[in-house]
Protein backbone atom coordinates (compact mmCIF):
# COMPACT_ATOMS: atom_id res chain seq x y z
CA UNK A 1 0.00 0.00 0.00
CA UNK A 2 1.26 3.33 -0.92
CA UNK A 3 2.30 6.21 1.66
CA UNK A 4 -1.23 8.40 0.32
CA UNK A 5 -2.89 5.25 0.90
CA UNK A 6 -1.91 4.65 4.29
CA UNK A 7 -2.14 8.23 5.03
CA UNK A 8 -5.73 8.64 3.52
CA UNK A 9 -6.70 5.13 5.51
CA UNK A 10 -5.63 7.13 8.94
CA UNK A 11 -8.19 10.24 7.93
CA UNK A 12 -10.76 7.72 7.01
CA UNK A 13 -10.84 5.78 10.85
CA UNK A 14 -10.32 9.65 12.38
CA UNK A 15 -13.72 10.85 9.96
CA UNK A 16 -15.34 7.82 10.78
CA UNK A 17 -14.61 8.51 14.98
CA UNK A 18 -15.80 12.06 13.90
CA UNK A 19 -19.00 11.21 12.70
CA UNK A 20 -20.00 9.08 15.70
CA UNK A 21 -19.11 12.05 18.01
CA UNK A 22 -21.19 14.06 15.49
CA UNK A 23 -24.07 11.80 15.84
CA UNK A 24 -23.74 11.65 19.64
CA UNK A 25 -23.72 15.50 19.59
CA UNK A 26 -26.59 16.09 18.04
CA UNK A 27 -29.02 13.65 20.59
CA UNK A 28 -28.74 16.94 22.47
CA UNK A 29 -29.55 20.02 22.30
CA UNK A 30 -26.70 22.13 24.35
CA UNK A 31 -23.89 19.81 22.18
CA UNK A 32 -25.69 19.90 19.19
CA UNK A 33 -23.30 22.82 17.66
CA UNK A 34 -20.04 20.91 18.83
CA UNK A 35 -21.90 18.30 16.96
CA UNK A 36 -21.63 19.31 13.71
CA UNK A 37 -18.48 20.50 14.02
CA UNK A 38 -17.54 17.35 14.47
CA UNK A 39 -19.46 16.06 11.25
CA UNK A 40 -18.12 19.27 9.35
CA UNK A 41 -14.57 18.45 10.32
CA UNK A 42 -14.91 15.09 9.57
CA UNK A 43 -16.27 16.11 6.04
CA UNK A 44 -13.39 17.76 5.12
CA UNK A 45 -10.76 15.39 6.20
CA UNK A 46 -12.56 12.25 4.28
CA UNK A 47 -13.11 14.49 0.99
CA UNK A 48 -9.11 15.51 1.24
CA UNK A 49 -8.11 11.81 1.79
CA UNK A 50 -10.11 10.70 -0.97
CA UNK A 51 -8.78 13.10 -3.31
CA UNK A 52 -5.24 12.66 -2.72
CA UNK A 53 -5.19 8.97 -1.51
CA UNK A 54 -6.82 7.54 -3.76
CA UNK A 55 -7.46 9.45 -7.18
CA UNK A 56 -4.29 9.73 -8.91
CA UNK A 57 -5.06 12.69 -11.75
CA UNK A 58 -7.97 14.67 -12.89
CA UNK A 59 -7.74 17.34 -10.11
CA UNK A 60 -9.10 20.16 -12.64
CA UNK A 61 -12.03 18.18 -13.08
CA UNK A 62 -12.71 17.59 -9.59
CA UNK A 63 -12.00 21.38 -9.02
CA UNK A 64 -14.53 22.49 -11.34
CA UNK A 65 -17.28 20.23 -9.66
CA UNK A 66 -16.18 20.33 -5.74
CA UNK A 67 -15.43 24.13 -5.61
CA UNK A 68 -19.09 25.00 -7.30
CA UNK A 69 -21.01 22.53 -5.30
CA UNK A 70 -19.66 23.95 -1.92
CA UNK A 71 -20.25 27.59 -2.78
CA UNK A 72 -24.21 26.29 -3.94
CA UNK A 73 -24.15 24.59 -0.77
CA UNK A 74 -23.10 27.22 1.31
CA UNK A 75 -24.92 29.73 -0.30
CA UNK A 76 -28.48 27.91 0.12
CA UNK A 77 -27.70 26.80 3.78
CA UNK A 78 -27.65 30.04 4.26
CA UNK A 79 -30.25 31.74 2.96
CA UNK A 80 -32.96 28.88 3.75
CA UNK A 81 -35.11 29.46 6.29
CA UNK A 82 -35.73 27.67 8.78
CA UNK A 83 -39.26 26.61 7.65
CA UNK A 84 -37.96 25.76 4.19
CA UNK A 85 -35.36 22.94 6.41
CA UNK A 86 -37.60 20.36 5.48
CA UNK A 87 -37.63 20.95 1.54
CA UNK A 88 -33.68 20.76 2.05
CA UNK A 89 -33.48 17.70 4.05
CA UNK A 90 -35.41 16.50 1.45
CA UNK A 91 -33.47 17.25 -1.69
CA UNK A 92 -30.01 16.28 -0.15
CA UNK A 93 -31.56 13.03 0.00
CA UNK A 94 -32.60 13.02 -3.11
CA UNK A 95 -28.52 13.87 -4.48
CA UNK A 96 -27.14 10.63 -2.20
CA UNK A 97 -29.51 8.69 -4.21
CA UNK A 98 -29.45 9.77 -7.62
CA UNK A 99 -25.20 9.57 -6.44
CA UNK A 100 -25.90 5.84 -5.59
CA UNK A 101 -27.51 5.04 -8.69
CA UNK A 102 -24.89 6.63 -10.92
CA UNK A 103 -22.13 4.94 -9.35
CA UNK A 104 -23.87 1.60 -9.47
CA UNK A 105 -23.93 2.26 -13.27
CA UNK A 106 -20.86 3.36 -13.62
CA UNK A 107 -19.32 1.08 -11.79
CA UNK A 108 -21.07 -1.85 -13.82
CA UNK A 109 -20.03 -0.29 -17.40
CA UNK A 110 -16.35 0.19 -16.27
CA UNK A 111 -15.20 -1.18 -12.90
CA UNK A 112 -12.82 1.46 -10.86
CA UNK A 113 -11.77 -1.61 -8.81
CA UNK A 114 -10.35 -5.35 -9.07
CA UNK A 115 -12.52 -7.87 -7.90
CA UNK A 116 -11.74 -11.31 -8.21
CA UNK A 117 -13.84 -13.68 -10.31
CA UNK A 118 -15.06 -15.63 -7.33
CA UNK A 119 -16.14 -12.58 -5.59
CA UNK A 120 -17.81 -11.23 -9.27
CA UNK A 121 -21.11 -12.71 -7.93
CA UNK A 122 -21.47 -10.76 -4.71
CA UNK A 123 -20.27 -7.48 -6.60
CA UNK A 124 -23.06 -7.75 -9.03
CA UNK A 125 -25.81 -7.86 -6.38
CA UNK A 126 -23.96 -4.91 -4.48
CA UNK A 127 -24.87 -2.46 -7.83
CA UNK A 128 -28.20 -3.68 -8.16
CA UNK A 129 -29.00 -3.18 -4.61
CA UNK A 130 -27.21 -0.26 -4.22
CA UNK A 131 -28.59 1.36 -7.37
CA UNK A 132 -32.63 0.04 -6.29
CA UNK A 133 -32.07 1.71 -2.97
CA UNK A 134 -30.51 5.01 -4.98
CA UNK A 135 -34.02 5.10 -7.55
CA UNK A 136 -36.42 4.42 -4.62
CA UNK A 137 -34.61 7.40 -2.70
CA UNK A 138 -34.36 9.76 -5.51
CA UNK A 139 -37.56 9.69 -6.46
CA UNK A 140 -38.72 9.57 -3.25
CA UNK A 141 -37.40 12.20 -1.79
CA UNK A 142 -37.80 14.99 -5.07
CA UNK A 143 -41.73 13.58 -4.25
CA UNK A 144 -41.26 14.26 -0.65
CA UNK A 145 -39.73 17.75 -1.19
CA UNK A 146 -42.36 19.15 -3.51
CA UNK A 147 -44.79 17.69 -0.91
CA UNK A 148 -43.36 19.67 1.66
CA UNK A 149 -43.02 22.66 -0.18
CA UNK A 150 -46.42 22.47 -1.29
CA UNK A 151 -46.19 21.82 -5.11
CA UNK A 152 -47.92 18.58 -4.56
CA UNK A 153 -50.95 18.07 -2.68
CA UNK A 154 -50.38 16.57 1.04
CA UNK A 155 -52.96 13.99 0.49
CA UNK A 156 -52.36 10.23 0.08
CA UNK A 157 -52.55 9.12 -3.45
CA UNK A 158 -54.43 5.69 -2.42
CA UNK A 159 -54.75 3.69 -5.76
CA UNK A 160 -56.85 0.77 -5.68
CA UNK A 161 -54.57 -2.19 -5.53
CA UNK A 162 -51.50 -0.12 -4.30
CA UNK A 163 -50.17 -2.75 -2.24
CA UNK A 164 -50.44 -5.16 -4.50
CA UNK A 165 -48.62 -2.97 -7.12
CA UNK A 166 -45.59 -2.17 -4.54
CA UNK A 167 -45.38 -5.97 -4.49
CA UNK A 168 -45.20 -6.92 -8.01
CA UNK A 169 -42.92 -4.22 -8.22
CA UNK A 170 -40.71 -5.79 -6.22
CA UNK A 171 -41.07 -9.28 -7.71
CA UNK A 172 -40.58 -7.61 -11.18
CA UNK A 173 -37.32 -6.46 -9.87
CA UNK A 174 -35.96 -9.56 -7.80
CA UNK A 175 -36.53 -11.27 -11.11
CA UNK A 176 -34.25 -8.98 -13.08
CA UNK A 177 -31.67 -9.11 -10.65
CA UNK A 178 -31.37 -12.41 -11.25
CA UNK A 179 -31.34 -11.55 -15.18
CA UNK A 180 -28.55 -9.10 -14.60
CA UNK A 181 -26.65 -11.44 -12.15
CA UNK A 182 -26.57 -14.36 -14.74
CA UNK A 183 -25.77 -12.40 -17.76
CA UNK A 184 -22.77 -12.08 -19.61
CA UNK A 185 -20.03 -9.08 -18.42
CA UNK A 186 -21.26 -5.40 -20.06
CA UNK A 187 -23.28 -4.64 -21.79
CA UNK A 188 -25.43 -7.89 -21.06
CA UNK A 189 -26.82 -6.83 -18.06
CA UNK A 190 -27.18 -3.50 -19.07
CA UNK A 191 -30.85 -3.89 -19.68
CA UNK A 192 -32.72 -5.64 -16.50
CA UNK A 193 -30.35 -2.53 -14.74
CA UNK A 194 -32.11 0.24 -16.52
CA UNK A 195 -35.40 -1.76 -16.51
CA UNK A 196 -35.27 -2.01 -13.09
CA UNK A 197 -34.01 1.55 -12.38
CA UNK A 198 -37.31 2.52 -14.06
CA UNK A 199 -39.09 0.68 -11.94
CA UNK A 200 -37.52 1.34 -8.76
CA UNK A 201 -37.92 5.23 -9.40
CA UNK A 202 -41.78 4.65 -9.97
CA UNK A 203 -41.90 2.85 -6.90
CA UNK A 204 -40.15 5.58 -5.05
CA UNK A 205 -42.86 7.76 -6.19
CA UNK A 206 -45.72 5.72 -5.42
CA UNK A 207 -44.74 4.89 -1.74
CA UNK A 208 -43.85 8.19 -1.03
CA UNK A 209 -47.42 9.37 -2.76
CA UNK A 210 -49.59 7.09 -1.02
CA UNK A 211 -47.81 8.47 2.57
CA UNK A 212 -50.41 11.27 4.19
CA UNK A 213 -49.42 14.79 5.41
CA UNK A 214 -49.53 13.97 8.70
CA UNK A 215 -46.85 11.33 8.00
CA UNK A 216 -44.40 13.48 6.64
CA UNK A 217 -42.03 13.76 9.92
CA UNK A 218 -41.61 10.11 9.18
CA UNK A 219 -40.85 10.32 5.51
CA UNK A 220 -37.70 12.55 5.77
CA UNK A 221 -36.36 10.47 8.80
CA UNK A 222 -37.75 7.62 6.57
CA UNK A 223 -35.48 8.60 3.36
CA UNK A 224 -32.68 9.63 5.92
CA UNK A 225 -32.41 6.21 6.63
CA UNK A 226 -32.79 5.18 2.67
CA UNK A 227 -30.18 7.52 1.79
CA UNK A 228 -27.86 6.46 4.33
CA UNK A 229 -28.01 2.80 3.22
CA UNK A 230 -27.76 3.79 -0.63
CA UNK A 231 -24.49 5.57 0.58
CA UNK A 232 -23.66 2.15 2.09
CA UNK A 233 -24.50 0.29 -0.94
CA UNK A 234 -22.01 2.72 -2.80
CA UNK A 235 -19.51 2.01 -0.53
CA UNK A 236 -19.76 -1.65 -1.18
CA UNK A 237 -19.47 -0.83 -4.88
CA UNK A 238 -16.19 0.89 -4.74
CA UNK A 239 -14.91 -0.91 -1.61
CA UNK A 240 -14.80 2.20 0.42
CA UNK A 241 -14.48 1.41 4.10
CA UNK A 242 -15.44 4.78 4.83
CA UNK A 243 -18.49 5.30 3.17
CA UNK A 244 -19.22 1.77 4.35
CA UNK A 245 -19.14 2.86 7.71
CA UNK A 246 -20.95 6.66 7.34
CA UNK A 247 -23.62 5.11 5.29
CA UNK A 248 -24.28 2.65 7.95
CA UNK A 249 -24.60 5.72 10.91
CA UNK A 250 -26.94 7.47 8.97
CA UNK A 251 -28.98 4.75 8.00
CA UNK A 252 -29.46 3.15 11.40
CA UNK A 253 -29.78 6.53 12.85
CA UNK A 254 -32.69 7.33 10.53
CA UNK A 255 -33.86 3.72 10.94
CA UNK A 256 -34.07 4.43 14.80
CA UNK A 257 -35.49 8.15 14.60
CA UNK A 258 -38.37 6.81 12.52
CA UNK A 259 -39.20 3.95 14.72
CA UNK A 260 -39.05 7.05 17.25
CA UNK A 261 -41.73 9.05 15.01
CA UNK A 262 -44.10 6.04 14.83
CA UNK A 263 -44.20 5.52 18.46
CA UNK A 264 -44.99 9.05 18.62
CA UNK A 265 -47.99 8.87 16.68
CA UNK A 266 -48.73 4.95 17.97
CA UNK A 267 -48.49 3.88 14.57
CA UNK A 268 -46.54 1.05 13.13
CA UNK A 269 -43.38 1.94 10.28
CA UNK A 270 -45.43 -0.69 8.15
CA UNK A 271 -48.36 1.25 8.57
CA UNK A 272 -46.49 4.60 7.50
CA UNK A 273 -44.91 2.85 4.51
CA UNK A 274 -48.16 1.49 3.22
CA UNK A 275 -49.72 5.48 3.38
CA UNK A 276 -53.53 6.20 3.75
CA UNK A 277 -52.84 8.43 7.26
CA UNK A 278 -53.52 11.96 6.82
CA UNK A 279 -55.95 12.31 4.24
CA UNK A 280 -57.57 15.79 4.90
CA UNK A 281 -60.98 14.01 5.46
CA UNK A 282 -61.03 12.22 8.49
CA UNK A 283 -62.64 8.96 9.49
CA UNK A 284 -65.93 7.68 9.30
CA UNK A 285 -66.13 6.38 12.93
CA UNK A 286 -64.69 9.82 13.99
CA UNK A 287 -67.42 11.07 16.76
CA UNK A 288 -68.65 14.71 15.03
CA UNK A 289 -67.27 17.99 17.13
CA UNK A 290 -69.71 20.17 18.74
CA UNK A 291 -69.46 23.03 20.80
CA UNK A 292 -69.19 26.93 20.68
CA UNK A 293 -65.81 28.85 20.35
CA UNK A 294 -64.73 31.12 23.07
CA UNK A 295 -62.49 33.57 21.49
CA UNK A 296 -59.98 36.07 23.21
CA UNK A 297 -58.23 39.43 22.57
CA UNK A 298 -54.69 40.31 22.88
CA UNK A 299 -55.33 42.01 26.07
CA UNK A 300 -57.27 39.25 28.23
CA UNK A 301 -54.27 37.16 26.87
CA UNK A 302 -51.67 39.42 28.56
CA UNK A 303 -54.24 39.89 31.65
CA UNK A 304 -54.37 35.98 31.71
CA UNK A 305 -50.43 35.44 31.63
CA UNK A 306 -49.68 38.57 33.91
CA UNK A 307 -52.21 36.61 36.65
CA UNK A 308 -50.65 33.00 36.19
CA UNK A 309 -47.79 31.86 38.17
CA UNK A 310 -46.82 28.57 35.53
CA UNK A 311 -47.33 28.98 31.83
CA UNK A 312 -46.55 26.34 29.13
CA UNK A 313 -45.88 27.17 25.60
CA UNK A 314 -46.78 24.43 22.82
CA UNK A 315 -45.32 25.72 19.84
CA UNK A 316 -46.26 23.97 16.36
CA UNK A 317 -45.64 24.66 12.46
CA UNK A 318 -47.84 27.67 12.63
CA UNK A 319 -45.44 29.38 14.88
CA UNK A 320 -42.60 28.40 12.12
CA UNK A 321 -44.60 30.02 9.49
CA UNK A 322 -44.95 33.29 11.06
CA UNK A 323 -41.46 33.07 12.36
CA UNK A 324 -42.82 34.09 15.48
CA UNK A 325 -40.20 32.39 17.69
CA UNK A 326 -37.54 35.61 18.49
CA UNK A 327 -40.57 37.35 19.57
CA UNK A 328 -42.08 34.29 21.51
CA UNK A 329 -38.46 33.92 23.18
CA UNK A 330 -39.04 37.91 24.40
CA UNK A 331 -42.27 37.28 25.41
CA UNK A 332 -40.06 34.22 27.57
CA UNK A 333 -37.32 36.61 29.19
CA UNK A 334 -40.33 39.39 30.36
CA UNK A 335 -42.68 36.69 32.31
CA UNK A 336 -39.64 35.27 33.59
CA UNK A 337 -38.13 38.51 34.59
CA UNK A 338 -41.24 38.82 37.00
CA UNK A 339 -40.42 35.46 38.47
CA UNK A 340 -42.85 32.92 36.41
CA UNK A 341 -42.00 29.52 35.29
CA UNK A 342 -42.39 29.22 31.96
CA UNK A 343 -41.87 26.05 29.79
CA UNK A 344 -41.84 24.69 26.30
CA UNK A 345 -43.49 21.62 26.07
CA UNK A 346 -42.63 19.35 22.33
CA UNK A 347 -44.27 16.83 20.52
CA UNK A 348 -42.02 14.28 18.84
CA UNK A 349 -43.57 15.38 15.42
CA UNK A 350 -44.26 19.04 15.66
CA UNK A 351 -43.24 20.87 12.90
CA UNK A 352 -42.51 19.04 9.39
CA UNK A 353 -39.14 17.70 10.24
CA UNK A 354 -37.78 15.98 13.23
CA UNK A 355 -36.45 18.48 15.73
CA UNK A 356 -37.79 21.26 14.34
CA UNK A 357 -38.85 23.18 17.05
CA UNK A 358 -36.27 22.29 19.15
CA UNK A 359 -34.14 24.37 16.94
CA UNK A 360 -36.17 26.99 16.31
CA UNK A 361 -36.48 27.55 19.75
CA UNK A 362 -32.57 27.25 19.58
CA UNK A 363 -32.04 29.90 17.12
CA UNK A 364 -34.03 32.37 19.05
CA UNK A 365 -31.83 31.56 22.22
CA UNK A 366 -34.35 30.16 24.39
CA UNK A 367 -32.09 28.07 27.24
CA UNK A 368 -32.30 24.75 27.24
CA UNK A 369 -33.51 23.12 30.78
CA UNK A 370 -37.01 24.71 29.67
CA UNK A 371 -37.21 23.01 26.05
CA UNK A 372 -39.17 19.56 27.74
CA UNK A 373 -40.47 16.55 25.68
CA UNK A 374 -43.83 15.87 25.62
CA UNK A 375 -43.37 12.60 28.17
CA UNK A 376 -41.23 15.04 30.12
CA UNK A 377 -43.87 17.74 30.91
CA UNK A 378 -47.64 15.72 30.47
CA UNK A 379 -47.88 14.67 34.02
CA UNK A 380 -46.99 19.18 35.08
CA UNK A 381 -49.84 20.24 33.32
CA UNK A 382 -52.86 19.61 35.45
CA UNK A 383 -51.02 22.27 37.82
CA UNK A 384 -50.16 24.61 34.94
CA UNK A 385 -52.21 28.17 35.05
CA UNK A 386 -52.32 28.88 32.06
CA UNK A 387 -50.89 27.03 28.17
CA UNK A 388 -49.97 28.91 24.66
CA UNK A 389 -50.88 26.84 22.21
CA UNK A 390 -49.12 28.65 19.25
CA UNK A 391 -49.75 27.15 15.12
CA UNK A 392 -49.97 23.80 16.79
CA UNK A 393 -53.47 21.28 16.26
CA UNK A 394 -52.74 17.28 15.92
CA UNK A 395 -50.44 17.03 18.51
CA UNK A 396 -52.63 18.63 21.40
CA UNK A 397 -56.12 17.03 19.92
CA UNK A 398 -58.27 15.32 22.61
CA UNK A 399 -59.67 12.88 20.31
CA UNK A 400 -56.32 10.96 19.94
CA UNK A 401 -57.61 9.58 23.72
CA UNK A 402 -61.00 10.01 23.75
CA UNK A 403 -62.25 9.15 19.94
CA UNK A 404 -61.75 5.17 19.17
CA UNK A 405 -62.85 6.36 15.97
CA UNK A 406 -60.92 9.29 15.29
CA UNK A 407 -58.16 8.49 12.42
CA UNK A 408 -55.72 9.58 15.05
CA UNK A 409 -56.81 7.02 18.02
CA UNK A 410 -54.05 6.30 20.21
CA UNK A 411 -51.30 8.80 19.54
CA UNK A 412 -49.85 10.20 22.47
CA UNK A 413 -50.34 13.94 22.75
CA UNK A 414 -49.72 16.51 24.62
CA UNK A 415 -52.53 17.07 26.87
CA UNK A 416 -53.01 20.78 27.48
CA UNK A 417 -56.79 20.96 28.24
CA UNK A 418 -55.77 19.22 31.40
CA UNK A 419 -54.32 22.65 32.24
CA UNK A 420 -56.56 25.84 34.15
CA UNK A 421 -56.86 28.02 30.70
CA UNK A 422 -55.78 27.29 26.96
CA UNK A 423 -54.74 29.88 24.67
CA UNK A 424 -54.50 28.42 21.18
CA UNK A 425 -53.34 31.14 18.51
CA UNK A 426 -54.26 30.12 15.04
CA UNK A 427 -55.37 31.78 11.75
CA UNK A 428 -58.68 30.10 11.32
CA UNK A 429 -60.77 26.85 12.50
CA UNK A 430 -59.13 24.53 9.68
CA UNK A 431 -57.91 21.04 10.88
CA UNK A 432 -54.13 20.05 10.77
CA UNK A 433 -52.25 17.81 8.81
CA UNK A 434 -54.24 15.07 9.85
CA UNK A 435 -57.63 16.36 8.73
CA UNK A 436 -59.08 15.79 11.88
CA UNK A 437 -61.47 18.35 13.81
CA UNK A 438 -59.92 19.42 17.08
CA UNK A 439 -63.06 19.26 20.46
CA UNK A 440 -59.88 21.21 22.33
CA UNK A 441 -60.86 24.33 20.38
CA UNK A 442 -64.59 23.89 21.96
CA UNK A 443 -63.43 23.16 25.33
CA UNK A 444 -64.84 25.63 28.48
CA UNK A 445 -61.15 26.11 29.30
CA UNK A 446 -60.21 26.73 25.50
CA UNK A 447 -59.92 30.39 24.58
CA UNK A 448 -58.99 30.76 20.48
CA UNK A 449 -56.89 33.79 19.93
CA UNK A 450 -57.41 34.40 15.89
CA UNK A 451 -54.63 35.94 13.59
CA UNK A 452 -51.22 35.83 12.09
CA UNK A 453 -49.06 34.56 15.09
CA UNK A 454 -46.05 36.68 15.29
CA UNK A 455 -48.85 39.60 15.27
CA UNK A 456 -50.51 38.64 18.28
CA UNK A 457 -47.15 37.65 19.69
CA UNK A 458 -45.56 40.86 19.06
CA UNK A 459 -48.73 42.67 20.56
CA UNK A 460 -48.22 40.10 23.68
CA UNK A 461 -45.15 41.42 24.34
CA UNK A 462 -45.77 44.93 24.27
CA UNK A 463 -48.36 44.65 26.54
CA UNK A 464 -46.33 42.91 29.13
CA UNK A 465 -43.98 45.52 28.50
CA UNK A 466 -46.78 48.24 29.05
Amino acid sequence: MSLGRSMATVAYLIAAVLFIFSLGGLSHQESARRGNVFGMIGMFLAIVATVFGYVSGGYPTMLLAIVPAMVIGAVLAARVPMTGMPELVAMLHSFVGIAAVLVGISSYITPGIHVDPDQQLVHLIEIFVGVFIGAVTFTGSILAFLKLRGSVSGKPLTLPGRHLLNLAAIIVCVLLGIWFCTADHYPGGMLPLLIMTLIACLLGVHMVAAIGGADMPVVVSMLNSYSGWAAAAAGFMLQNHLLIVTGALVGSSGAILSYIMCAAMNRSFISVILGGFGTGGGSSASAAVEGTVTEFSVADTVDLLRESNSVVIVPGYGMAVAQAQHSLADVVSLLRAEGKQVRFAIHPVAGRLPGHMNVLLAEANVPYDIVLEMDEINDDLPDTDAILVIGANDIVNPAALEDPGSPIAGMPVIEVWRAGTVVVMKRGMATGYAGVDNPLFYKDNTRMLFGDAKTNVDAIRQGLQG
